[in-house]
């Protein structure tokens, strides 16, 4: 990410929303603010819906660097835990859309 985002752009892992993570293993936002499993398509779905102007790149999260292969970069709305908030409950909102429409 490029120095002239900072402050203005924030980086989103997919463990920072992880709420099967623990603190410790880099999740960012109170576990029952959380979504479990999250993948890289949903966090750029669910920032697209919030008009966060997402851009996917390829790296690695240092303390689990076996795994996470990419990273999501978002425009900042309030703080990053808001933003971080904001996004897990997008995605919640995703999955349930999703939920009903395969029960019909």
């Amino acid at each position: 990410m490029s120095r002239e985002y900072r402050g203005r752009r924030i980086v989103v892992w997919p463990t920072n929303i992880d709420s099967t993570r623990s603190r410790g293993e880099g999740r960012k936002i109170p576990r029952r603010d959380a979504v479990p499993r999250p993948r890289v398509e949903e966090i750029v779905e669910a920032a697209e819906r919030l008009g966060l102007h997402p851009e996917v790149e390829d790296a690695r999260y240092p303390r689990r660097w076996w795994e996470d292969r990419q990273r999501v970069v978002v425009d900042k709305m309030g703080s990053k835990l808001e933003t971080l908030k904001a996004i897990a409950a997008e995605i919640r909102r995703i999955r349930e859309e999703r939920k009903m429409v395969r029960r019909r």
